[in-house]
């Protein structure tokens, strides 16, 4: 699809549309330990990403204040990647955490690497990749917009 096409794009969809989303939960698959002060990331317009059963994502973050979907981010902290045994959507907003720990919100998603995988990114104000912030192989990655790590439902 072109974005001259894509809702988000042109603007008609609201910053936030949704009502609810159930919160997406995955593994780190893989720890990364590689950050650069001059990625230049070009976040996609869209305000989330549907991600399907099985799907593996790059994490990242910034500590960049205007990051939003549609701009360039500098500044990226690799944390790993997660895989998602069950699919679902991340929107803009949601809040990120691994092991129950907040790590900020996602701001955008970067294609760079699609179809193979998409890169969430997300806002933090700690930047470090995963290595340095001690992350670990099987660590839960929970992005939630309800702010919690988990439902009250464990979901």
């Amino acid at each position: 699809m072109t974005h001259d096409r894509e809702p988000y794009a042109r603007g008609i969809v609201p910053e936030r549309p949704f009502a609810a989303v159930r919160p997406l939960v995955g593994e780190l698959v893989a720890v990364l330990a590689v950050s650069f002060p001059d990625r230049n990331l070009e976040l996609e317009p869209f305000g989330s990403r549907a991600f399907p059963d099985g799907a593996i994502a790059e994490l990242c973050v910034t500590d960049q204040p205007d990051a939003r979907p549609g701009q360039r981010v500098a500044r990226a902290a690799y944390l790993g990647f997660v895989r998602f045994p069950i699919g679902g959507i991340v929107a803009v907003g949601a809040r990120c955490f691994v092991d129950g720990e907040a790590i900020g919100e996602v701001v955008g998603f970067d294609g760079a690497h699609a179809p193979n995988h998409w890169n969430i990114v997300v806002r933090s104000a700690h930047f470090a990749d995963g290595a340095a912030r001690g992350l670990r192989l099987g660590a839960t990655v929970t992005l939630s917009s309800s702010g919690r790590a988990s439902e009250p439902d464990g979901h």
